[in-house]
């Protein structure tokens, strides 16, 4: 335990950041325009914030923050039908951490739950099974959210279901995938960002060979980056050296963690329980060609977007007219930029994704940098 804490300290040691912050000065001298990198994933946004990143680096490198949140960038429409399922009569509905806070046009879950239905957060999805065991009579639906990281989690959740006959249990599937979201950003007219920090834990599960395609298509550096402070400035020095040196790669940063090809055990477990969506609607970016996952036809039979699709409506509902999580999620705007930031909207009192989220922008800038 003593070793971990002291590995740990390593890696938000200030000499070490100083250092390296005195590193990306000095280089990025030498660079012909700025640097505006995406940070893909939440987890390294509240990392930039939490410790102060920003200052530590010179005017010419700027972080953009990207649609990496999957609490955030889910639709209203989707939470709705989550909240439609709940109200069925007899269900439990189950899902995942932040997920019951992110308002919907009718309310968000919790507000649900407050009226009498039976909706559980968890943090571990294989709680949901003791539910299903617990609740022989209650049809139990988890209400399955997350990037790569968590789809293989998923995937077991069913798997053990089919084994142990526990034939109570639905899914409402909204796994989705980063890479096409990186192609979405980058196909947007107005983009500005010219490198990427990739998601780490993502990357565990799919290797980062995902992000190639993306890297060769742009000619944007991706740099797959761990959370800890001074992985983040690691990464952003290795983007400094390639935009020095006029070359655009994917390069891996987090290698303790993250190889080429990734959890191959896992991406099977997926292969074999998902198939992917010709489109999903995402919030801020509209819908995306093949960026999500849905239930493989022969689970069907567990599939609740299929057994109550007649009770689920196909309308797309956009957000509140003040609230600029979209543009937010786009890396148009920093969250300060919008009108109801720490006014209307707060992590207390939230009018979009961004500031619900543990991993949302919003969240993050009212955390660590205040409202003024």
């Amino acid at each position: 335990m003593l070793a971990l804490k002291t590995l740990y300290q390593g890696f938000r040691d200030p000499q070490t950041l100083a250092k390296l912050a005195t590193m990306i000065a000095d280089e990025a001298q030498q660079l012909i325009e700025p640097i505006k990198i995406m940070e893909v994933c939440g987890g390294h946004t509240h990392t930039i914030m939490k410790y102060g990143l920003k200052q530590l680096l010179p005017n010419n490198i700027e972080f953009i923050h990207g649609p990496g949140c999957p609490v955030c960038i889910m639709p209203k429409e989707r939470i709705d039908h989550a909240a439609i399922l709940a109200c069925l009569p007899n269900v439990i509905l189950v899902t995942l951490g932040d997920m019951i806070r992110v308002p919907g046009s009718k309310g968000s879950l919790a507000e649900f739950r407050s009226q009498g239905h039976d909706i559980r957060p968890i943090y571990d999805p294989l709680d949901t099974l003791n539910i299903a065991i617990n609740n022989p009579d209650k049809t139990i639906i988890f209400f399955a959210i997350g990037f790569e990281t968590s789809t293989p989690m998923t995937a077991v959740l069913l798997e053990q279901a089919e084994k142990r006959g526990i034939n109570n249990l639905l899914f409402y599937i909204n796994h989705v995938l980063v890479p096409p979201a990186i192609d979405a950003v980058m196909a947007d007219p107005d983009v500005q960002v010219n490198a990427f920090i990739g998601p780490s834990h993502v990357s565990v599960i799919s290797g980062s060979k995902v992000y190639r395609p993306c890297v060769e298509k742009y000619q944007t550096p991706l740099v797959v980056s761990g959370f800890e402070p001074v992985d983040v400035m690691e990464s952003i020095l290795r983007i400094v050296r390639q935009k020095v040196q006029g070359v655009a790669e994917l390069d891996v940063q987090y290698s303790r963690a993250v190889t080429e090809e990734g959890n191959l055990a896992a991406q099977n477990k997926n292969q074999e329980t998902f198939v992917v969506r010709e489109s999903f609607r995402w919030r801020g970016l509209g819908p995306i060609a093949k960026s999500a996952l849905a239930l493989n036809p022969k689970y069907s039979h567990r599939d609740a977007e299929i057994i109550y699709r007649d009770q689920l409506p196909n309308t797309e509902i956009d957000d509140h007219k003040a609230c600029q999580c979209g543009d937010v999620l786009r890396g148009i705007v920093k969250p300060k930029d919008c009108k109801v930031f720490g006014r209307g909207c707060s992590p207390q009192t939230p009018l979009g994704s961004c500031m619900v989220s543990s991993e949302g922008a919003c969240n993050a800038y009212y955390r660590y940098n205040g409202v003024s």
